[in-house]
C-alpha cells in the first residue's frame, strides 16, 4: 500500500524548521555566480532557471528516489514564509542556496537545512498581487518582477538592490508576476493586465545596467483600426540555443468575451510565438485560439522536445493549451504536426489545414447563454507539465470542465462584456502520448483540481499534488499512487528536485510553506537506484 506521512508529524517538523528559519547565514552565499553555461547545462546539484533548464520539460535524470524506496520518503525541512500569500513560485537553486518568492518578497534559503539566509521585501500597494512565479539569476545577480510591473536586480549574496527599472506603466493597468528568463546577456520579462487598450509585450533588459535592449509587442499599437489589444505574457518561455529562438505563449485579446470590435484572428493573442532573443524580431507565430472569446490564454509552457515523430527526427514544441487542445509543432518553422483535444471540447467546428481550431460562432457568449467546455479556467493553466523521455509521455495537470458563458448587452462592447459561470470540473493528471495525442492514463486528483505542476524523473516517478492538499508520487508508467503526504493546504507550485551531498531532495510549496522531501540518510546512502526499482514492480 502507498505510504502516507501523517500530517501531525509534518507539523511537528515544520515547527522546528520554522524556528531555525530565522537564523541568518550570510557566508553561505559567498560563492554565488551563475554563468550562461551553468544555465545551458544544469548540474544535478542545481535548478538554475524557472523550468530547471531551457526546454521546459521539467524532467530530472536523478534516480536516488525510486519506486523501490519512495515509501521511505520523509520531510527533510520546511520553511514558513509568514506571509499571507500562497507560494506559486518555482524555486531556483544555485551553489546550495534556494531562492523563491511571493509578491513583493524574495527569500534566500539554505537548500540543505531550510535556514533563512536573507529576506527582501519591496512594499507596494499598486498592481495585481495575484501571485508570483519566481526569480532568475545571472552571475551574482537575482532578477524579479513586482506587482507594479518593475524589474529589480538584487545582489544574490545579501538581497540588496542593484537597480530598479519599470517594465510597463502600472497606471495603465499593467502588472507582472512572471519569472524572468536569462538568455545570453538578456533578462527577458513579460507582463499581465486585462484592461482594454493595453498591449501584451516582452522586454529584454541588460543584466548589468537594467537598460532596455528591445521590446516585442503582441498586438499592433492601441487604436489601430479593426485590431485588438491584449496578448499578455505572464508565464516564462523556453529557448533553443541551437536555433537561437525564444518561445513564448501569449494571453487573451481584449475586449475579453466580446469579439465584435476585433474581427479576424487577433494575432498574436492566444498564440505561441518564436522570437530572436538578441533582437526581439518575430520568426514565426501560431494561433492556438484564433479570435478567442472565452478568456483562454495560450501562455502555457511551450515545451521543447527533440525526438522522433512518426519515424522522423524532429525538433518539436509541445503545449497543452488552456483551450483544451494539445499541440505539437515543428519549432523550426511553427508548422503543425498534431492538434488534438485532451478533454471535453465543444467550442470548435474542427481543425483547419494549419492545425488551428476553427471557432464556432454559435459558441461565443450570447445573451441567453452558451454551454461551453472547458470553463474559463481552462483545461489546464499556469501549472507546469512534464515530459518523460523514456515513456514518451507528456504529463499535465488537467481540468475537464463545463461552464455557461453569457454576453451582457448592458456592459457594452468593451471591458469584460459578459460573464461565465462554472458548472462542473475536476482535476486529473493526464499522460498524453505525443505521437498520437491519446491519453495513456489518467489519475483523478479531486473536484476542482489540484493546482500543482508536474515533475518527472529517470527513476520512473511523477511528483505532483491533489485537490486535498496531498503531495503525491505516481508511477510514470501507469499513474498508480506510490506515496502521498498531507501538507495542510492546496498546492499551486511546480515541484523541483536536486541532489546535494549524495542526497536527493524534492521541493514543493503548499500554502505559505515550502516543503523539502528526501529519503532518510540511511536509505539515501544504500545505493538503491532506479534499475532495481523497475525490476521490482
Amino acid at each position: 500500500m502507498p505510504k502516507k506521512l501523517a500530517l501531525d508529524s509534518v507539523l511537528r517538523l515544520l515547527s522546528v524548521a520554522a524556528l531555525g528559519s530565522i537564523v541568518t547565514l550570510p557566508n553561505l552565499a559567498a560563492a554565488q555566480n551563475l554563468t550562461n553555461q551553468d544555465i545551458l547545462h544544469p548540474s544535478k546539484d542545481s535548478w538554475p532557471s524557472y523550468h530547471g533548464d531551457y526546454t521546459g520539460r521539467r524532467h530530472s535524470s536523478l534516480t536516488q528516489i525510486n519506486a523501490h524506496n519512495v515509501h521511505d520518503l520523509t520531510l527533510a525541512w520546511a520553511f514558513q514564509t509568514d506571509q499571507p500569500a500562497t507560494i506559486k513560485s518555482s524555486p531556483l537553486l544555485v551553489d546550495g542556496i534556494l531562492y523563491f518568492s511571493v509578491p513583493d518578497n524574495v527569500w534566500a534559503v539554505d537548500a540543505r537545512s531550510g535556514h533563512m539566509i536573507w529576506h527582501f521585501n519591496h512594499p507596494t500597494t499598486e498592481g495585481d498581487h495575484i501571485g508570483h512565479r519566481g526569480v532568475a539569476m545571472y552571475k551574482d545577480s537575482l532578477f524579479f518582477v513586482t506587482p507594479d510591473a518593475h524589474l529589480i536586480s538584487l545582489n544574490a549574496k545579501d538581497g540588496t538592490i542593484r537597480w530598479d527599472k519599470v517594465i510597463a506603466d502600472v497606471k495603465k493597468g499593467y502588472w507582472s508576476t512572471v519569472a524572468p528568463l536569462v538568455v545570453h546577456n538578456h533578462v527577458i520579462v513579460g507582463v499581465g493586465g486585462d484592461l482594454d487598450n493595453i498591449t501584451g509585450l516582452l522586454r529584454s533588459f541588460d543584466p548589468e545596467t537594467g537598460e532596455v535592449q528591445w521590446e516585442w509587442d503582441a498586438t499592433p499599437p492601441p487604436g489601430t483600426p479593426g485590431k485588438t489589444t491584449g496578448g499578455m505574457t505572464w508565464i516564462t518561455g523556453t529557448y533553443d540555443p541551437e536555433l537561437n529562438l525564444l518561445y513564448w505563449g501569449t494571453g487573451n485579446p481584449t475586449p475579453v468575451l466580446n469579439g465584435k470590435p476585433r474581427p479576424g484572428d487577433d494575432e498574436w493573442t492566444c498564440s505561441i510565438v518564436a522570437l530572436n532573443p538578441d533582437t526581439g524580431k518575430l520568426a514565426w507565430g501560431f494561433s492556438a485560439s484564433p479570435h478567442d472569446t472565452h478568456d483562454w490564454d495560450a501562455v502555457e509552457v511551450p515545451m521543447l522536445v527533440d525526438a522522433n515523430f512518426h519515424g522522423q527526427p524532429r525538433k518539436m514544441l509541445m503545449q497543452s493549451s488552456r483551450n483544451g487542445y494539445f499541440f505539437v509543432l515543428d519549432r523550426t518553422n511553427g508548422k503543425s504536426l498534431l492538434t488534438t483535444p485532451f478533454g471535453p471540447v465543444n467550442w470548435a467546428l474542427g481543425i483547419d489545414k494549419d492545425g488551428r481550431p476553427i471557432p464556432n460562432p454559435d459558441k461565443e457568449p450570447k445573451p441567453d447563454g452558451r454551454l461551453i467546455a472547458p470553463d474559463e479556467g481552462g483545461m489546464t493553466n499556469y501549472r507546469s507539465p512534464s515530459f518523460d523521455p523514456k515513456t514518451g509521455l507528456f504529463i499535465v495537470d488537467a481540468h475537464p470542465s463545463w461552464s455557461v458563458y453569457f454576453a451582457k448587452p448592458a456592459d457594452g462592447d468593451y471591458g469584460w462584456a459578459g460573464a461565465d459561470y462554472g458548472l462542473w470540473g475536476k482535476g486529473v493528471i493526464e499522460a498524453i502520448d505525443y505521437q498520437t495525442g491519446k491519453i495513456r492514463w489518467s489519475h483523478d486528483v479531486g473536484r476542482g483540481g489540484s493546482g500543482a505542476g508536474v515533475l518527472t524523473t529517470d527513476s520512473g516517478l511523477t511528483f505532483t499534488g491533489d485537490g486535498e492538499g496531498n503531495f503525491i508520487v505516481l508511477s510514470t508508467d501507469d499513474g498508480k499512487t506510490l506515496w502521498h503526504a498531507g501538507t495542510g493546504s492546496g498546492m499551486q507550485t511546480s515541484p523541483i528536485t536536486y541532489e546535494l551531498d549524495g542526497r536527493q531532495y524534492v521541493l514543493e510549496g503548499s500554502g505559505s510553506v515550502m516543503f523539502a522531501w528526501a529519503l532518510p540518510q540511511s536509505v539515501a546512502g544504500s545505493g538503491a537506484h532506479s534499475s532495481e526499482a523497475r525490476g521490482s514492480r
